[in-house]
């Protein structure tokens, strides 16, 4: 018997692409809510407990809410939103940061998928954390620059409108107060003791992250240089399909913030030299960012090859 799967909250961005990367599988059934009924609490209970897995593509309140809504113990949740990543009764659905994490996710009955910009950010920072060469005490800073479908369908609009504002023509930075809602989860998961100085920025394109983590080496616990931190990270994730390290040294003069759309996959990028370090992780914030990344944690959950119905 094919595994039944539910998506709630499949007309907002990350369930619109949730739902492209498994409407044409035949490895799974796919439950489909009456349109007329898509807000009734009863109508989506009653699809979440009959379902195996179910995606959670709501508002983190609504989340929360819809959490909640489900009595079958054995309906497994993967929740897109941002209510449940420092949660200790949910799991971190990053697998490729440790075996531990994997097993977790291929395992577990509540998956917490991880933040579009926390992934590029811990995608970095927890392996050079975990090989001990960034201490736990670095001062972290972060710039992360996304397209504008992560904002969501308002923000697409503002941005597809046929006249829009100057400002919408360049990149704008926002999350002024330092205290953006991914903070918690890369502090929490990279097991820092103080918080990145994090600077997200959303440009005039559809799809595409760039996350970027700066380093002055000699406050690296081995006094590291740019090639350390790119063999440490290599090593790392050297067995890995979804997450790899580009040879070291860019050849090209600038990095593209969307040469990854329309992938799941996410690409290490090494530069600098003896004194500073730069690490930016490249990849969809739609692919690797959100949708791809649940995906994956479906597959490993339900028993199917990780890879499968991903963009590669």
């Amino acid at each position: 018997m094919r595994p039944k799967v539910y998506i709630d909250g499949k007309d907002g961005t990350t369930g619109l692409q949730i739902y492209d990367r498994l409407s044409a599988r035949r490895d799974i059934d796919l439950l489909l809510i009456d349109e007329a009924r898509r807000k009734d609490p009863a109508a989506r209970k009653k699809l979440m407990d009959a379902a195996d897995i179910v995606f959670l593509c709501l508002p983190d309140a609504a989340a929360m809410e819809a959490a909640a809504l489900v009595e079958n113990p054995n309906t497994r949740i993967i929740d897109a939103s941002t209510a449940h990543r420092t949660d200790p009764a949910w799991d971190y659905g990053f697998a490729e940061l440790s075996p531990a994490h994997r097993e977790a996710v291929r395992t577990s009955r509540r998956v917490a998928n991880p933040g579009c910009h926390a992934t590029g950010f811990i995608s970095i920072v927890y392996p050079l954390a975990a090989m001990g060469l960034v201490p736990r005490d670095y001062p972290l800073t972060c710039f992360s620059l996304t397209g504008y479908s992560g904002g969501g369908k308002k923000m697409i609009a503002q941005y597809e409108a046929p006249e829009k504002g100057a400002a919408l023509y360049s990149p704008r930075i926002y999350g002024l107060d330092l205290h953006h809602k991914h903070l918690p989860e890369m502090q929490k998961v990279c097991g820092l003791d103080r918080p990145p100085v994090f600077c997200p920025i959303v440009d005039d394109y559809y799809k595409g992250m760039a996350a970027t983590v700066s380093l002055h080496n000699d406050l690296l616990k081995r006094g590291g240089s740019a090639r350390e931190v790119w063999e440490t990270l290599a090593d790392y994730y050297k067995d890995q399909t979804l997450v790899k390290v580009a040879p070291f040294g860019w050849e090209e003069p600038m990095i593209a913030a969307n040469a990854m759309a329309g992938k799941d996959t996410l690409t290490l990028i090494v530069n600098g030299g003896e004194t500073h370090s730069t690490v930016t992780a490249l990849f969809d914030n739609l692919g690797k960012g959100a949708s791809g990344a649940a995906v994956q944690n479906m597959n490993l959950m339900l028993g199917f090859e990780e890879t499968t119905g991903l963009n590669l």
